[in-house]
């Protein structure tokens, strides 16, 4: 990396920093489009499977501790939940609901993938997604399923790789080539993947300018 993009970089991860530090509420939860807000800023979307750190991610970006609830109960969130960042408001943060609950009634399942769906396919001021991939697993089944419903409903998005801390640097460097090369088979994935920490702060800047960066293209 030159001087230059080295420098532009961490503008960038600066600039990132002082917009996450204003003001961010939370805004609504949509059990259903209809209760949606009405689509005039961008949007950025987290997806991932139940447990993979989603809520705990989205309180480490933001920098608050209690934003996004966790929960100890897979499959909990089966709402769209809204958040407002920014006064005046510049974009909103979505977070999906869970993915991958394996003892979830099927209407509970079906209900899902409707809602998800028809988000997807139904937002045009949805600017990326990001998607959320256990460092201790890597992409699982039923995370390539929702790879799959992002590439056919052309959505942008990118992989996110949670909870880096708790693998060894060579378990980590492995999955992150397999998850790189993964990426590179898809047509709406972005092609760089970001580990991070939500308990260390690992790649958080990075992950605040990537929103950002997508926000503003």
């Amino acid at each position: 990396m030159t001087a230059e993009e080295e420098a532009a970089r961490a503008a960038a991860i600066e600039k990132a920093r002082r917009i996450f530090a204003g003001p961010i509420t939370f805004l609504k939860s949509a059990p259903a489009l209809e209760f949606l807000p009405d689509a005039t800023v961008p949007e950025i979307a987290f997806a991932g499977r139940s447990n993979v750190g989603k809520s705990s991610l989205l309180n480490a970006l933001t920098g608050r501790t209690s934003l996004a609830r966790t929960s100890v109960t897979p499959g909990r969130t089966q709402e769209l939940n809204y958040f407002d960042v920014g006064n005046p408001l510049f974009f909103r943060l979505v977070d999906m609901p869970g993915y991958g609950f394996a003892k979830a009634p099927k209407d509970m399942v079906r209900r899902w993938r409707y809602l998800v769906n028809d988000f997807l396919r139904g937002r045009p001021v949805l600017k990326r997604a990001l998607v959320l991939i256990d460092s201790r697993h890597g992409i699982k089944d039923v995370d390539t399923e929702m790879l799959d419903m992002l590439d056919k409903a052309a959505v942008s998005y990118r992989i996110v790789l949670t909870k880096a801390d708790k693998v060894k640097a060579t378990d980590l460097a492995a999955v992150l080539a397999r998850t790189e090369a993964e990426a590179r088979k898809r047509p709406a994935a972005h092609p760089e993947i970001i580990p991070t920490s939500s308990e260390k702060g690992m790649g958080i800047p990075e992950l605040r300018a990537a929103v950002i960066e997508a926000v503003t293209a």
